[in-house]
């Protein structure tokens, strides 16, 4: 099955870190994400809402926009906002954002 998968080009990637074994800055982030992003973004099943899920989102290379899915680009667009998500850089610290940057990749 797996080099079937292989063979074939399958881009699955890893379920995100069950949330019991994320660490203290991760579950801060976690709490960010539940007041600012659940609303349009699913973390834990990989299947968009109003945006795009964020299941994997440091795990490939491209960002659904196809910017390249490095924490600068990410931190832009949560800040700075993109088509129809709107600009959070007035709702986040720079706390808050890292935290949030923290989870992410645990997805």
């Amino acid at each position: 099955m797996v080099l079937a998968c292989v063979l074939a080009g399958c881009k699955s990637t890893p379920p995100p870190t069950p949330l019991n074994l994320l660490n203290a800055q991760q579950m801060r982030g976690h709490g960010v994400y539940q007041a600012h992003c659940v609303i349009c973004h699913n973390d834990r099943k990989d299947a968009p809402l109003n945006g795009p899920s964020m299941v994997g989102v440091f795990k490939r290379q491209y960002l659904p926009s196809g910017a390249a899915a490095t924490d600068e680009r990410v931190s832009a667009t949560i800040l700075h906002g993109r088509n129809m998500m709107p600009a959070q850089g007035n709702m986040l610290d720079q706390q808050d954002l890292d935290d949030l940057l923290a989870y992410l990749h645990t997805l």
